[in-house]
């Protein structure tokens, strides 16, 4: 393929090219693609579409869904082969293309058990359709609680795409906003669901400006949208918008043992490129942190710097000013700190304009030091002390914690816990996940709802 990639808009009348454009560069600044923006009248006239249009009947979706995962991970897309789309994405994104080959598997299998993962949200009491005989004597019925979805994504990761499919194979119609970071996976997703047998009034690709983007949401019954803690507090207390926001996964360690735990810690800081949001943030140690801090900085300083493109590369990698301004940051946080790792930068520079963002360790003296709620985009650890007299209170607010401790109060204690989301007791790594269980609750206690329902 000669001259940039066209990612045209997807709307309900099929793909649209814009005369507005945004040019989409690699981490040197080199132009790889042009995404066309959609004005507010083209997203109303979509989302409208998405409300006027006929439901796909449950066995039709499933398999459509199913089959689209295949297209997407195998098969050439508007031109572009699964390694083409790898690469640009790697090269976008700054992310390892080991990362973004995992990433195509996983949307893969995402998409095999969409209306499998959905349906673990179900009630046991309920059934899924009306006609089932024991509605003859009356049962909960489980059913949408609206007809169409919005999805912002963001751009730090393309498995945000898996999430979204569970919402089409329930039988809502979905838009989606791409992030400019990363407008590949969502494009060859769409583009895959419609060669499918998905009709182009089933589900839409709306690139736009910031400025347009509330009407997506707003013409949406219910969202979801990813962001920072800015994001999250905005649709605080809103019951029509989910918002994904920052993971702050931890791990504690009790007693002695850490040492024999070690790997399981480096792997769930630095795996995926510590760009997500169940890489870990913080690792709590009962009694002295330091040998701990000092051992995993030991670790994660032998990671190379490499170009996202290499088949070994394992760190993120972005603009040269993009990554400086992280590194400002983190080291303005780091203020106070005990720096083992990053304490003189971040930023290695590769010399083509952009740089390897390189990983970070920080000792604080306190579990309740505000660093530890400090998430970055790529490895980056902050090692505190931790006394059973402090109890669960640090460990609060965390999407994964991971808990090395055999004691049954102690986990009681994690697992009752409302901020926690997710509990792992023993040497489980943060990034652990399989299908039917859930990442931050199941969607589909968003997406569905239950009611009575008795027939003749």
């Amino acid at each position: 393929m000669t001259g940039p990639i066209q990612l045209d808009a997807l709307g309900h009348n099929g793909a649209y090219r814009s005369r507005d454009r945004l040019t989409v560069s690699d981490v040197t600044g080199t132009p790889v693609a042009e995404l066309s923006l959609v004005p507010r009248l083209f997203v109303d006239r979509a989302m409208a579409a998405l409300r006027r249009a006929d439901g796909v009947p449950a066995d039709r979706r499933v398999a459509a869904v199913t089959q689209a995962g295949r297209t997407f991970a195998d098969a050439m897309i508007d031109g572009l082969s699964v390694s083409d789309y790898q690469y640009a994405v790697s090269r976008v994104c700054g992310l390892p293309i080991s990362v973004v080959r995992g990433t195509t598997e996983a949307i893969r299998d995402a998409a095999a058990h969409a209306y499998g993962n959905a349906r673990s949200a179900r009630p046991v009491g309920a059934v899924d359709h009306w006609a089932d005989p024991s509605t003859r004597t009356g049962t909960a019925l489980w059913t949408r609680r609206g007809d169409v979805f919005a999805v912002h994504a963001s751009g730090n990761h393309p498995g945000v795409h898996a999430l979204w499919l569970e919402a089409l194979a329930l039988g809502y119609r979905v838009a989606v906003r791409p992030s400019r970071r990363d407008p590949f996976t969502p494009h060859r997703l769409i583009t895959a669901l419609r060669a499918a047998g998905f009709g182009d009034d089933q589900v839409v690709l709306l690139p736009t400006a910031h400025s347009v983007a509330g009407d997506i949401i707003g013409g949406a019954d219910l969202a979801i949208v990813y962001g920072d803690d800015a994001v999250v507090n905005k649709y605080a207390g809103n019951s029509t918008v989910r918002a994904q926001g920052p993971g702050r996964s931890k791990i504690l360690l009790t007693g002695q043992t850490w040492r024999s735990h070690l790997d399981t810690v480096i792997s769930s800081i630095a795996s995926r490129a510590g760009t997500a949001c169940v890489n870990t943030t913080a690792v709590f140690v009962e009694g002295d942190p330091t040998p701990v801090a000092q051992a995993i900085a030991e670790e994660l300083s032998a990671i190379p710097s490499l170009r996202p493109e290499d088949d070994e590369a394992m760190l993120p990698v972005k603009p040269l000013a993009t990554a400086r301004a992280m590194e400002e940051f983190l080291l303005g946080r780091a203020e106070g700190t005990k720096a083992w790792l990053g304490g003189d930068g971040v930023v290695d520079d590769l010399g083509d304009g952009s740089a390897v963002i390189r990983p970070a360790v920080f000792q604080v003296d306190d579990a309740a030091a505000p660093q530890v709620g400090v998430e970055m985009g790529f490895p980056c650890v902050w090692v505190a002390p931790w006394s059973r007299a402090e109890g669960i209170r640090p460990l609060r607010n965390t999407l994964v914690l991971t808990a090395m401790t055999d004691d049954e109060r102690l986990i009681d204690e994690l697992v009752n816990e409302p901020t926690i989301g997710n509990v792992y007791v023993g040497d489980h790594p943060t990034w652990w996940f399989r299908p039917g269980v859930p990442h931050d609750g199941y969607l589909g206690e968003f997406l569905m709802r239950t009611k009575a329902i008795i027939r003749d």
